[in-house]
């Protein structure tokens, strides 16, 4: 298959619709450690069919009622659980505020559900399904499957952390923001598309030349 901006979204992963998600915890464990922060990209094709941002939802979390909150994972984001001013939200509220856009985003781009994209994803989708699983919301992301930035940049840039990556690309990185849920989804984004629309560029290249040879 050819991609050119003819092909809807739909068509492009299996029905899949990509969104970047980055969340940031208060330690490893979805089922035990608090879930503090969630950032979802979505994103769109511009007229040339090429990947791009389009909206970042973002919301801070109360800590669930029992929660573990482990100290270094904490210092390590910087984040104060309970500080006034982070204005957080239920694990309800939030899931809903999240979740909105990207089922609005799957109907309207006519796809079977959401595909969760992330630096090594498997952690983000675990703390999401944690928390869907205990407010009884459902989920709009594949259930397992995920498309993962730390393998698609060591594959192309030689680069698996994101920093590392995202500056072979050709971008920016800032230090003092990262780990930052809306900082750290906005960069996957980006390299995510970057990656997707490098592969296109080389698949159409080579189309057109074996189209001419022919």
């Amino acid at each position: 298959m050819v991609y050119t901006k003819s092909v809807p979204i739909a068509k492009r992963f299996r029905g899949f619709l990509p969104i970047v998600v980055d969340v940031e915890t208060a330690g490893l464990f979805p089922e035990r450690d608090a879930l503090l922060e969630i950032a979802a990209v979505t994103l769109q094709l511009d007229f040339q069919g090429l990947w791009q941002r389009h909206e970042t939802h973002f919301c801070h979390l109360i800590p669930f009622e029992g929660a573990n909150l482990d100290k270094k994972a904490l210092d390590f984001i910087g984040v104060d659980p309970y500080h006034p001013f982070r204005f957080a939200v239920s694990e309800t509220q939030g899931l809903e505020m999240i979740f909105k856009p990207i089922r609005y985003a799957i109907k309207k781009h006519k796809c079977t559900r959401a595909i969760l994209v992330g630096h090594n994803p498997s952690f983000d989708l675990s703390f999401i399904k944690a928390a869907a699983h205990r407010t009884g919301i459902k989920s709009p992301f594949h259930q397992f499957s995920t498309f993962d930035t730390g393998t698609l940049g060591g594959l192309v840039f030689g680069q698996t952390v994101l920093a590392r990556a995202v500056q072979a690309a050709g971008m920016a990185w800032d230090s003092s923001e990262a780990h930052s849920a809306i900082y750290d989804a906005e960069r996957t984004a980006d390299l995510f598309c970057t990656i997707v629309n490098l592969f296109r560029s080389q698949h159409l290249g080579s189309y057109r030349l074996s189209e001419k040879s022919k």
